[in-house]
């Protein structure tokens, strides 16, 4: 939706995870010498202050990296993540949170690309100008990153990260997301896709889980982290999670090391728990 910004939740509980995941994916497809592509369906604004502006308001971050800032006692990969947004603030000072474009850029090589997609006016803007330094490595698009994906698969290299994470504040993007990855699958098979969605209190978040392990049989990952009990009001955000279709190998172990620090450190109330399922081949 036009309206949704995500500078207001930026760095939140939810953003731990996603970004968390998207590191370890990252650092894997790495290991290897040859190429690959990083394509973000909603990329965001790529940076956002915390000090000022959206974020400052809602002080979500206060729920998620806040927590995470000053600790000593990371699991590994979590520390891989807040090692990459310390690198975002060098002075120590926690005033930047790197949306998941800024990630990717730092952690890609000089041979990787990345196309990124942003429907939203003003984000994009902003988008352009984070990585006006760029060139030809990021290739950034204003448009449905749902329908401008189609263009981008099968990706050069045959090797690419594939972010979906929509607000899903419409309720219709539940559905496309479905869409996208079947007609993403039938063109390239074997890219990793990395589904971000919300645990809220709605219908379609309660059976989306069901509906994305019904897109192949095996080679996937489901990761849930709840941070408290449903709001007794329906609305609002009590956890969320990542699926992962064809993960490597090494990401079920990273998870269940890193879940169970997430539930107690960010864990609200005493509903805080995890889950890690996965049916890998």
């Amino acid at each position: 939706m036009l309206s949704y910004r995500h500078a207001f939740h930026a760095g939140n509980h939810a953003d731990v995870l996603k970004h968390a995941v998207v590191v370890q994916l990252l650092r894997y497809l790495g290991q290897k010498d040859k190429p690959y592509w990083y394509i973000d369906t909603h990329a965001g604004a790529g940076v956002y202050s915390l000090t000022e502006g959206y974020a400052s308001k809602t002080a979500e971050f206060e729920t998620g990296i806040g927590k995470l800032w000053q600790r000593r006692d990371l699991p590994a990969p979590l520390a891989d993540y807040v090692d990459e947004v310390s690198a975002l603030n060098p002075d120590g000072q926690l005033r930047f949170y790197p949306g998941s474009p800024y990630l990717a850029w730092r952690l890609m090589r000089s041979q990787d690309r990345m196309r990124l997609f942003e429907l939203h006016t003003t984000e994009i803007d902003i988008l352009r100008h984070n990585f006006r330094d760029a060139g030809r490595r990021a290739m950034l698009y204003a448009g449905d990153g749902f329908e401008g994906i189609k263009a981008q698969l099968p990706p050069a290299p045959r090797r690419a990260l594939v972010l979906i994470d929509p607000s899903f504040e419409d309720k219709r993007d539940y559905a496309r997301t479905i869409t996208c990855l079947e007609e993403s699958l039938k063109r390239f098979a074997t890219g990793v896709y990395a589904v971000w969605y919300p645990r809220v209190v709605r219908p379609e978040s309660q059976r989306f889980a069901e509906q994305l392990k019904r897109l192949q049989t095996t080679d996937w990952l489901h990761v849930t982290l709840t941070v408290s009990r449903p709001p007794e009001d329906g609305f609002g955000l009590y956890g969320s999670s990542m699926f992962v279709l064809n993960p490597p190998y090494t990401l079920v172990a990273a998870m269940k090391e890193m879940l169970p620090f997430l539930a107690d450190v960010l864990g609200q109330d005493d509903a805080a728990q995890f889950e890690v399922e996965s049916r890998v081949s």
